[in-house]
């Protein structure tokens, strides 16, 4: 199952990539790597069954301060 993410993310970055450099387009090639790289982990996280963090509580780390200062603004 390896070799098969292997062969699907090294099409992705084949057909992808190559475009993006020619067109100098240096801000969304840095995105598509970052993107790229975090799909790649979940990826194989899931497949040699790592312990992966939750981007939920990440979310929730980061909204609830800011949901709550917006209540407090709004009573």
């Amino acid at each position: 199952m390896a070799f098969a993410l292997i062969l699907v993310f090294g099409l992705l970055l084949a057909l992808e990539v190559p475009d993006l450099v020619r067109n100098k387009m240096w801000r969304e090639l840095g995105v598509y790597f970052l993107l790229m790289a975090i799909s790649i982990y979940y990826s194989f996280g899931q497949v040699f069954d790592w312990t992966l963090p939750n981007p939920t509580k990440g979310v929730e780390a980061i909204f609830k301060p800011v949901a709550e200062a917006v209540e407090k603004l709004l009573k």
